[in-house]
């Protein structure tokens, strides 16, 4: 009987820890839980994006093409839904991965080839020229810049070589490396690089490429200022920068960015003061 009066208040105890514990992990719970679970369905439309880079110029595969869902508020202009739709057509810009491929990124349906020949504006021509790593500025030449084209050959009329820049502003389409067999009848890689060109401007640099030397200027991409030379000779070249010939002024902006010259100093004439102390006379210089 004393064992059992004993019991029951421990029993009792137990009970209520446990009942105790219970609630306060089910107050605390319903504490930390959100009050409402709200779910809430987004109008989201699906939209076909690159599923990797993609270069200009590459005919679309649907493997290329993946969808995510885009809110309708967001919705790019020019934008496809299914990958299907984009089937065999044509780049002519570049799309990172992820990015949606709108149509103002695409060729016309018409055109089913990619490449260069479906990135051409109309009327002009592509054309390759073959190079080197110092033409091709050790690898910066490459698809999207433009290039000033300079040849250096011979002048019938004086018989001497002359430098001459004859096309500018070029957008260089494709940079790549073929191989071609050397002069002892080996393989060995050459530079080529293909440019957008009018048709005249493509006679003009089929003939400097045959006749004479290329190099490449690369060029700012917002600088399109037309620059009129009129070419250099070698002993046009050897004068430059002679004490003949110093380097022309500056422009008026630098004249007027420049601080101005500090005036020299130039010392007064001597003044004689003649100073009469009684019957002392004498003179001091200042």
């Amino acid at each position: 009987m004393g064992n059992l009066r004993a019991v029951v208040p421990i029993a009792l105890s137990l009970l209520i820890a446990v009942a105790g514990s219970f609630f306060l992990y089910t107050w605390v719970q319903k504490r930390t839980a959100p009050q409402q679970i709200v779910k809430v369905e987004a109008d989201a439309v699906p939209v076909a994006v690159a599923a990797s880079d993609l270069g200009w110029g590459t005919q679309i595969k649907t493997e290329m093409v993946r969808t995510v869902p885009y809110l309708r508020e967001s919705l790019p202009t020019g934008y496809f839904a299914k990958a299907e739709d984009l089937r065999d057509r044509v780049l002519v810009a570049a799309v990172k991965a992820n990015h949606p491929i709108t149509e103002h990124m695409l060729a016309p349906r018409e055109v089913k080839t990619g490449g260069v020949a479906a990135v051409l504006k109309e009327g002009k021509r592509a054309v390759s020229v073959k190079g080197d790593k110092v033409i091709g500025l050790a690898g910066l030449v490459q698809p999207g810049n433009r290039v000033d084209v300079l040849v250096t050959i011979e002048d019938p009329q004086k018989k001497e070589d002359k430098t001459k820049l004859i096309l500018e502003n070029i957008l260089v389409l494709a940079a790549g490396t073929q191989m071609q067999k050397n002069e002892k009848g080996e393989p060995a890689p050459v530079d080529v690089y293909t440019l957008e060109v009018t048709p005249e401007e493509a006679e003009r640099l089929a003939l400097a490429g045959s006749e004479g030397k290329l190099q490449l200027a690369l060029r700012h991409v917002l600088d399109t200022e037309t620059v009129l030379t009129k070419g250099v000779n070698v002993p046009q070249m050897l004068s430059s920068l002679s004490p003949a010939n110093p380097p022309p002024p500056p422009k008026k902006e630098e004249q007027a960015a420049a601080p101005a010259p500090k005036p020299k100093w130039t010392p007064r004439p001597a003044v004689t003061v003649e100073v009469i102390k009684g019957n002392e006379v004498s003179k001091k210089s200042f």
